[in-house]
């Protein structure tokens, strides 16, 4: 079991069936978005962690927040990797009728991605949206970071992140980041 408010190696972590986990937008992109070719070590890390905690039976939560993340970024990913489309605006792209084939991947991507996970509320109606803002206002936060920290702070969830905006957001961490693991 891992201490709380602590980021640990995913490598090094052993994962059982009482794991409760999310899985930060940016390990789904590295797992399910083929445009976004990070890493092949980093990818490698993550999808070997997903195939060991999914044999050891862990609970993945997803909110909306993440898979709408998920989506948007996926389809700018392809829109940017894409020179014939680069040229063009993003939502002109979008409603033309090349978009068609990427929805329908980003689509595929989503339905894999829901098969391995159990949706969970983002508890948006009992954040102090007063700190929250006062957090963003501040500087140095994405305001999605700061819901997902909430979210895993509620649901005793710990965060599989790549993200090292992460570092110092008093939640536990999984990740294969040297950037956040060095904290």
């Amino acid at each position: 079991m891992m201490t709380r408010n602590a980021v640990q190696s995913i490598d090094a972590y052993q994962f059982s069936s009482t794991d409760a986990l999310l899985f930060d937008a940016n390990i789904w992109i590295y797992l399910h978005c083929p445009e976004s070719s990070p890493r092949t070590r980093v990818v490698a890390c993550y999808s070997g962690a997903l195939k060991r905690l999914l044999s050891a039976e862990c609970h993945i939560f997803i909110d909306v927040l993440v898979l709408s993340e998920f989506v948007n970024r996926y389809a700018r990913v392809v829109h940017q990797t894409t020179p014939a489309w680069r040229a063009r605006r993003f939502k002109d792209w979008r409603d033309s009728d090349d978009f068609g084939r990427v929805a329908g991947a980003i689509a595929n991507a989503c339905r894999r991605i829901l098969k391995v996970c159990e949706p969970t509320e983002s508890g948006f109606e009992s954040v102090n949206l007063s700190g929250l803002l006062s957090s963003y206002e501040a500087g140095h936060s994405d305001f999605n970071d700061l819901m997902l920290a909430e979210l895993c702070r509620a649901r005793g969830l710990v965060l599989i992140t790549h993200d090292a905006d992460f570092r110092g957001s008093n939640i536990t961490l999984l990740t294969a980041n040297h950037r956040l693991l060095r904290t």
